[in-house]
């Protein structure tokens, strides 16, 4: 099978977050069962410092509104990897410092994404790779499957192509004034409720959810949760329509990347047969945090500091848990606000409590091997990967009963530890009471030292490798396939 994944970063060339996770690890898994994959993204800053980065000598004149935007196609084969990449490049789009924005987007994202998705799509006819599928990651590559089915309906090129369109964070919809109909170079008639119209403006993610052969979201359980008026953001009426056609895929992650046992930026390997190891890397880390060495609790967050991460119930709830010995190492950026809270936070308890409001991936893994709990009580998680990350490293996770969460930890309440099927701590409720019983159960376990260190190691003997979720997204695309052939591309 041909498959090319349109997203707007992927690993090791730009990651902000999950999604670039994903497609640095899937299209590999993808190629490992015999499949044909190219991805194509954006050549961001940081990109244009790899040198292994080769031109094509194909370039782009692409119609945007009323003006016409040059670009270039790069490509690159990395070390071992059976994957081309092909970049696009565009420099004043994407030689920017941040690959959005930051806390305040780009006002002209509108105009960056709609190029990228248009480049893309010329990309392809260009190199002659015509694929049986196009799988099209979040807002920023939710244009291909509008333009594919209003701009190149007639184009024999694409007569066999079918599309996925996967959602990664719902909450990130793409929605723009209506002007991005103009850039699309699509019909004002799609500015209505049955089309890309959102409130008054319009949502380029609710277009790929109608225009897509079939959808896809990164859990399971997230899948249902769209569904509904708590989590569907305004677009669960669109997906409700749609329900026969959305499938859950559990993400996966990498263990050539993150897997103790060979984990090269740790002060010390181990494994789940021998943990000794673990403890130099919690005494490392508890060093390089400048925190007290103790026998309590120490706790690792790793992720965005925003509302979505439940930084509310942490703003509350850490100096109770602190008061009462609890450690915290927390690693990331996001709103100001958070930032502010826990430099207050540091101030107060200097010795207990050590915030890197940076984004550093070495650390990351410092952190997650020196823990002994990883904590997420995200208000919603698509998927998550900390948690899965955590599980390998060792660290518990204590989570919130949402999401891809939901389906991959399960509470260590009396009954699953006498069944063995517990590996974690789940709160389900998103309320102070819970979150800081997790804890005290948690601490209770800790004392109980063979049935703790029975938990750590059955978690890190859990399997959620790329290769199980590669098979389930080619059953996808098959019956994406089938839906494209059988419908004539009109969903």
């Amino acid at each position: 099978m041909k498959i090319l994944m349109v997203a707007s970063e992927g690993v090791p060339f730009s990651k902000t977050g999950g999604l670039g996770d994903v497609v640095g690890a899937l299209p590999q898994a993808l190629a490992r069962e015999g499949h044909e994959i190219r991805v194509i993204l954006p050549f961001y800053g940081a990109a244009m410092k790899m040198s292994s980065v080769q031109g094509t000598g194909i370039t782009f004149s692409v119609p945007l509104g009323d003006d016409i935007v040059a670009g270039e196609l790069l490509q690159v084969d990395l070390p071992g990897s059976q994957v081309r990449t092909w970049l696009i490049k565009q420099d004043s789009f994407f030689g920017r410092p941040e690959l959005y924005g930051g806390t305040d987007p780009y006002p002209d994202n509108d105009q960056r994404f709609v190029f990228f998705c248009k480049a893309a799509l010329q990309a392809l006819k260009a190199t002659n790779f015509s694929p049986d599928v196009v799988h099209c990651h979040d807002w920023q590559a939710a244009a291909i499957p509008i333009l594919l089915r209003h701009a190149y309906s007639d184009d024999p090129f694409f007569d066999r192509t079918s599309t996925l369109f996967t959602i990664h964070n719902i909450a990130f919809q793409g929605i723009f004034g209506t002007g991005v109909l103009k850039l699309l170079s699509v019909p004002s008639s799609l500015f209505s409720t049955e089309g890309l119209e959102f409130y008054g403006n319009a949502s380029l993610m609710k277009g790929a959810l109608l225009y897509s052969d079939l959808l896809n979201t990164v859990s399971p359980s997230y899948a249902r949760e769209i569904l509904t008026a708590e989590f569907g953001f305004g677009l669960e009426g669109v997906l409700s329509s749609r329900r026969e056609d959305l499938f859950g895929i559990l993400n996966g992650i990498d263990y050539s990347v993150w897997d103790p046992r060979f984990d090269e930026v740790l002060p010390s390997r181990y494994s789940s047969d021998d943990l000794s190891g673990k403890m130099l890397c919690r005494a490392h880390i508890e060093r390089e945090a400048s925190l007290e060495h103790s026998a309590e609790p120490l706790v690792g967050f790793v992720g965005r500091l925003t509302d979505q991460k439940g930084l509310d119930l942490m703003e509350y709830g850490l100096p109770r848990l602190l008061e009462k010995g609890f450690r915290f190492i927390l690693l990331g950026k996001g709103e100001q606000r958070f930032h502010e809270l826990l430099w207050s936070m540091a101030g107060r308890y200097p010795k207990r409590l050590r915030s890197f409001l940076t984004f550093d991936e070495a650390l990351s893994h410092r952190i997650f091997a020196g823990v002994d709990l990883c904590l997420m009580p995200s208000r919603f998680e698509p998927c998550g990967l900390n948690q899965l990350i955590a599980l390998r490293y060792g660290a518990l996770p204590v989570v919130r009963s949402v999401g891809g969460l939901r389906d991959t930890v399960v509470d260590a309440t009396p009954g699953n530890l006498r069944a063995g099927i517990a590996n974690g701590f789940v709160l389900e409720n998103h309320t102070l009471v819970d979150f800081e019983n997790a804890f005290l159960r948690a601490n209770d376990l800790m004392t109980r030292k063979g049935l703790w260190q029975d938990l750590v190691r059955s978690g890190m003997e859990e399997d959620f490798s790329w290769d199980r979720s590669a098979r389930e997204y080619l059953e996808l695309y098959k019956k994406a396939q089938a839906r494209h052939v059988s419908t004539g591309g009109i969903s």
